[in-house]
């Protein structure tokens, strides 16, 4: 395929978020209902290239990946410091508002991983009326930490080797080896201290243990899928999770790991493309429905 050019398209958007302005780098594929994709912790939105990628997806929805400030190409703000970088829940589900607000998406559909999917959660629980659907990869309202996040950030270690070793346990055992270390090199290329950063939101300030039975699924549908080999979210935890939310969707995917969309793309296809046909044909109904009813009146 010499000479192949995919279909994304990069570009920045200025978001205001918290009153300073943000040059936020975003990739996007498609056209209908907008997807807004959130990468892992200490990565940035490569991890969802095959995703936008997809021609079949593509034509329902506008698919979009971005990364977050401090990832990826997305800078610090100008006014930052050098201060330690901690990411919390207040400015990550900020972060997430604020960029939809900028691109003027209506109702979006959100799919978040790992502190994503913790982060979508948050968003079900405070802005539920905001989004279309809500589905959160490897979800769970908490974790027991089982890692030394002093590693994350010394001067006498490779942040960015030890970030991707940290991890490379978390991805399933078929997963291809292309994939696999695809997955690991956005790791090793990470800023120094963002991934012990982000995890201060995972570990520390998102916990969410006795608040997700807020969540309403008759205002926002909520899907959770999580890998079987997960052992950082584990399918128990969001089982767990979904027990205290009525109307909560629950899938474990088999021969997946910690990184469905990026580890072993074409395996987490076969569990995305129901979740999205499904709320793809929740759109059309009620417009079909408009149209019985004006019919009738008729």
């Amino acid at each position: 395929m010499n000479g192949q050019i995919e279909p994304m398209i990069g570009r920045y958007v200025h978001v205001d978020i918290g009153g300073e302005m943000h040059r936020i780098y975003f990739e996007e594929n498609g056209a209908g209902i907008p997807l807004v994709c959130l990468h892992t912790a200490g990565s940035d939105g490569r991890q969802w290239r095959h995703l936008m990628a997809d021609a079949e997806f593509a034509k329902a929805f506008r698919i979009i990946a971005f990364d977050m400030p401090w990832h990826g190409k997305s800078n610090p703000p100008a006014s930052w410091n050098g201060d330690e970088y901690q990411l919390t829940t207040a400015r990550y589900a900020e972060t997430v508002r604020a960029f939809c607000k900028a691109l003027r998406l209506e109702k979006p559909v959100v799919m978040g991983c790992s502190i994503g999917g913790r982060i979508v959660l948050n968003l079900a629980i405070d802005h539920a009326a905001e989004f279309r659907a809500l589905i959160g990869l490897e979800a769970a309202d908490f974790q027991q930490p089982w890692y030394d996040t002093s590693w994350l950030n010394r001067p006498d270690v490779h942040g960015g080797e030890v970030c991707a070793a940290l991890v490379s346990g978390l991805i399933a055992p078929q997963s291809p080896k292309a994939s696999r270390d695809e997955t690991l090199w956005a790791y090793k290329q990470g800023g120094p201290g963002v991934f012990k950063g982000d995890l201060h939101f995972y570990r520390v300030d998102g916990d969410l243990r006795g608040k997700v039975q807020k969540i309403d699924t008759g205002i926002c549908p909520l899907y959770l899928l999580t890998g079987e080999y997960d052992f950082s979210c584990t399918p128990e935890d969001t089982k767990r999770t979904a027990a205290s939310i009525p109307g909560a969707r629950v899938t474990v995917m088999e021969q997946l790991g910690h990184f469905p969309m990026s580890e072993n793309p074409k395996q987490f296809r076969r569990y995305v493309a129901p979740v999205l046909t499904e709320i793809l044909e929740a759109q059309v109904l009620p417009k079909q429905e408009t149209m019985h009813e004006t019919a009738r009146r008729a």
